[in-house]
């Protein structure tokens, strides 16, 4: 580290293919073939074609089966049509693959019980950046409508670059060379929430348009394919949020509801893109492929509801009542007198762009060696605007109160039922009604906040590759080397602002003046909104927009923790690999496989600020601050898949592997903070100095995989498989480890009065560490069968399913007897679907499961936290028809889904109490019409 090495603190060192060849090298020559592969195949005259989505298992089977490493697939039923209604959906039914929904919809997904933060995803075989906060790929930056196959790699090969330790998804869009004919289609699907608005200004209708082109020219040597697509999609979401379960001395010393904020909420996602591909084949020893993608993507949201502080032990200032009702430690039903309020009329946007090209060049060198070069180019920027709006009956706590009677429900929630009308304008006004507003050094009247963070993400990368054949060498049918650089750079930049109601004062503080009450214009009262789900009838629905453009002043938030969170982090990556392809017999045993190694040398460091103290202002300023770290991994892998018998193969597969750390672990950033209420303490469990932040020499996260799988596929399509995996992790990441840091320096630049008190100087440092391990292990089980392998009468009918149990056991350093839960893993993650497809009908229903599970969700000022989440299970559906050859409506589809047909909600708890819910969101069904036409 550069500077400021006090907290730089470190324990210790610290697609797609049918042949080997083609797997070990994504996004290079083997693009055109294994894309042919997956094409459902022509027919000759007479033949029986195959289409849809039984085509599209059978694809994922191919693939599946040919691959020499141990892999999933799936596959486009056609142009444009992925078998669900977006990517996470579809990859959300592969064997050991799992999402939780944000939003209502599937985001974050999980490989073999590890969440997003230890995959990669790849386009075209190509790293690529995100519009989300971290590494973690959000997949609606990406339109479905524009990928042909995805490949998901449950085992690395010594070329798969970047590939990561849960596994690496590969999304792979279509080549216009493999196509048979020129294609010309169009699709448009209509959207409806099965809920009616909840906001009175938002809506449950959408929309979902795409069209594509593709054709060959030049004696079938240069190929373009072009697609547009735009989204309109609406969702719903009646939510509950409950501070906690404190221990209540006014009931019993129970556990006492906290608080809780019920909220209705309308989200409109708005996405419109763009992609194309130029293919051009001259002769075999030259092909060139430029693919190029770009999305804009927009997303509204209006949130309306209602935060009540409720247990007194937690500050609320209010009373319970005599005659409160206790279920086994939890008070259930209560009445609460003294309560004063907070109204929200919230609206949060975010924009975001992206941008991906990559450039393709394969040339033969002589028959037997090819020298593939690969450039390509990411760019991620997305821009939030996180507006809060306050109402209440007074500033502090000073307006009218509300009684309040709680009941707990079967679900976990809770009922609240006021007295106040909170509909009626003449009882609330623009103000704190907490008087929580501070801004570090005096009180002001925070009637509002708002929150203005940006993100840029940029990621160039260079490859080169050479690759030959092996003559006369038994099994070792070919070699390859090669050299992959890549740059990425995240910047993070964070703008906050402190919204008071508008007159006096200069700085929103009480003690300049500011107004601690202001009437709520007419102009921006839009209506009410029933929270009756939870026993409020009604409330004001108010515009933040106009709030905040006509009614609020506001006033740059300078705090230090407001001013330490700008950052930037910065990896620049070398990797050398070499491998020998295996292919041929062993004991008269088809062989392919791969044997090699990876050389990764790493050079990371991070720009950002640390809060110190001026002894000459007696305040904390901010300062520069810069850090890093360089180091080398070296990780060698063996795959080998071995045909024991006919169509039966057994896939083994052995490596090292690492995936790096959020990047907002390894931002240099610290926030110094002093607690007076320990000043004089000797405790270390009480430390005055206290220092908060990220770690820019923060190591990657280390696995010793082996993975094996026995695979059987029957002669007229369908297979069942056996996998089992073991996972020894090391290096992994306490995101918060607590140091002793001895803070001398700053101690001698505290006034007098203060440091004379001082018990200590040494303090605490918290920030993530390479501080433990651990391991993970686990099997899956996969049948696809056709039901007219049991008897020809039921050809059309099908079954698709799996169903995976996985078992860890992670310590940290910190606390070695206690293991902890990896975020994103279920012990079991079950699908399945069932089908019928025949005569241009397709009917298909679908169930997917996972057990309870740590999830991610957005804590305080929006910073993730992790809470367990309640086992789900949801059921979608479709029904569809092909007019088929022949008839006058030739080449027309027409589709209708319906998905979460068991109006599963997502929920949270803690403290392992299920009864302790914290969020509970209900999203309702989603049903589609659909129309497309391929001419």
């Amino acid at each position: 580290m550069a500077k400021h090495t006090l907290f730089a603190i470190r324990l210790g060192s610290s697609a797609i293919a049918l042949t080997a060849a083609a797997l070990a090298a994504p996004a290079f020559a083997q693009d055109a073939a294994p894309q042919a592969a997956a094409e459902a195949p022509a027919a000759d005259d007479g033949a029986i074609v195959v289409t849809g989505y039984r085509a599209s298992l059978n694809a994922s089977a191919s693939i599946k089966r040919g691959a020499p490493t141990i892999v999933e697939a799936l596959s486009a039923e056609d142009i444009g049509k992925l078998p669900d209604v977006s990517i996470a959906d579809s990859l959300a039914r592969l064997p050991g693959v799992t999402s939780q929904r944000l939003e209502g919809r599937d985001q974050r997904l999980s490989i073999r019980g590890l969440g997003p933060d230890f995959g990669t995803t790849l386009l075209n075989g190509r790293e690529q950046v995100t519009v989300g906060d971290n590494r973690g790929v959000e997949y609606d930056q990406y339109p479905a409508e524009f990928f042909k196959n995805v490949v998901v790699y449950k085992a690395p090969t010594p070329s798969l670059v970047a590939a990561g330790i849960a596994g690496t998804v590969d999304l792979r869009m279509l080549r216009p060379l493999a196509q048979k004919d020129r294609i010309v289609s169009v699709q448009l699907r209509g959207q409806m929430n099965g809920q009616k608005k909840l906001n009175p200004d938002g809506s449950r209708y959408g929309y979902r348009a795409s069209a594509a082109y593709v054709d060959k020219f030049a004696n079938d040597t240069f190929g373009i394919a072009i697609g547009v697509s735009a989204t309109d999609a609406p969702s719903q979401n009646e939510r509950y949020n409950a501070w906690g379960f404190p221990n209540e001395g006014a009931a019993g010393g129970n556990l006492f509801l906290g608080g809780a904020k019920p909220y209705v909420q309308s989200n409109k996602l708005q996405r419109y893109g763009a992609v194309a591909t130029l293919e051009y084949q001259p002769s075999d020893n030259f092909h060139s492929t430029l693919d190029v993608l770009y999305s804009h993507f927009k997303e509204t949201q209006i949130l309306r509801g209602i935060e009540f502080p409720i247990a007194p032990a937690w500050g609320s200032g209010a009373t319970v009542q005599p005659g409160y009702t206790v279920d086994n430690g939890l008070v259930t039903q209560a009445t609460v007198s003294g309560v004063h309020a907070v109204q929200r009329n919230d609206r949060n946007k975010r924009e975001a762009d992206n941008f991906s090209i990559g450039w393709n060049n394969v040339i033969g060198l002589s028959d037997t060696m090819h020298l593939t070069v690969d450039a390509s180019y990411s760019t991620a920027k997305r821009t939030d605007d996180l507006l809060e709006t306050y109402t209440g009956t007074g500033y502090g706590a000073t307006g009218a109160s509300d009684t309040l009677k709680i009941s707990a429900n079967p679900n976990g929630t809770f009922d609240i039922v006021p007295t106040l009308n909170y509909a009626d304008k003449s009882l609330f006004g623009l103000t704190d009604p907490r008087g929580w507003g501070y801004n570090g050094t005096k009180a002001v009247v925070q009637a509002g906040f708002l929150n203005r963070p940006k993100f840029k993400d940029d990621l160039l990368s260079l490859r080169a590759d050479l690759d030959g054949s092996l003559e006369g060498a038994g099994p070792l049918a070919g070699w390859q080397i090669g050299a992959n650089f890549s740059r990425r750079k995240k910047t993070s930049a964070f703008t906050s602002f402190f919204l008071c109601p508008k007159g006096a004062g200069s700085d929103c503080s009480v003690d300049s003046g500011t107004p601690k009450f202001a009437a709520i214009p007419d102009q921006a009262v839009v209506g009410t909104v029933p929270l009756a789900y939870l026993g409020v009838p009604q409330m004001l629905a108010l515009n933040p927009v106009y709030l905040l453009n006509n009614s609020l002043a506001s006033v740059y938030d300078n705090r230090p923790v407001s001013l330490v969170r700008d950052n930037s982090v910065t990896e620049k990556v070398w990797t050398g690999y070499a491998m020998v392809k295996l292919d041929g017999d062993v004991g008269g045993k088809k062989l392919t496989g791969s044997i090699g190694v990876q050389a990764v040398y790493t050079d990371q460091s991070s720009t950002g600020s640390i809060s110190n103290f001026d002894s000459a202002t007696g305040t904390v300023l901010v300062v520069p601050a810069t850090g890093g770290d360089k180091f080398w991994r070296v990780l060698p892998s063996a795959n080998f898949s071995l045909e024991v018998a006919d169509a039966t193969y057994v896939k083994l597969a052995g490596s090292l592997s690492m995936v790096r750390p959020r990047l907002d672990q390894e931002r240099v950033n610290q926030e110094l903070s002093f607690n007076f209420q320990n000043l004089g303490s000797n405790d270390p469990t009480r430390p005055f100095f206290q220092s908060n932040g990220g770690n820019a020499q923060l190591r990657p996260y280390r696995a010793a995989n082996v993975d094996v799988s026995v695979e059987h596929y029957f002669p007229k399509g369908g297979y069942v498989s056996l996998a089992g995996y073991y996972k020894k992790l090391t290096d992994f990441v306490n995101p918060q480890r607590n140091l002793p840091f001895d803070f001398a320096t700053v101690a001698a630049s505290l006034p007098a009065a203060i440091r004379n008190q001082l018990a200590t100087t040494v303090g605490v440092v918290s920030q993530p560490l390479n501080d433990g391990g651990g391991s993970l292990k686990g099997a899956e089980f996969t049948l696809s069968l056709p039901f007219s392998l049991l008897t020809p009468s039921l050809d059309g009918f099908g079954f698709y399913g799996s169903g995976s149990y996985t078992d860890s056991t992670i310590r940290l350093n910190s606390d070695p007897t206690n293991p902890i839960t990896l975020p994103g893993l279920s012990d079991w993650v079950g699908n399945a679907s069932v089908y019928y497809e025949k005569h241009g009908l397709q009917v298909r229903a679908s169930y997917r499961y996972r057990s309870k599970f740590l999830a991610e969700v957005a804590g305080l000022s929006a910073n993730p936290t992790y809470r367990t989440a309640k086992a789900e299970g949801i059921l979608d559906a479709q029904i569809g028809y092909d007019f088929q050859p022949g008839t006058a409506l030739e080449g027309l589809s027409i589709l209708f889904q319906a998905r979460n047909l068991t109006d599963r909600p997502f929920i949270t708890y803690q403290n392992n109490d299920p009864r302790q819910v914290i969020d509970y969101q209900r999203y309702g069904r989603d049903f589609y019409i659909g129309l497309s036409y391929k001419f």
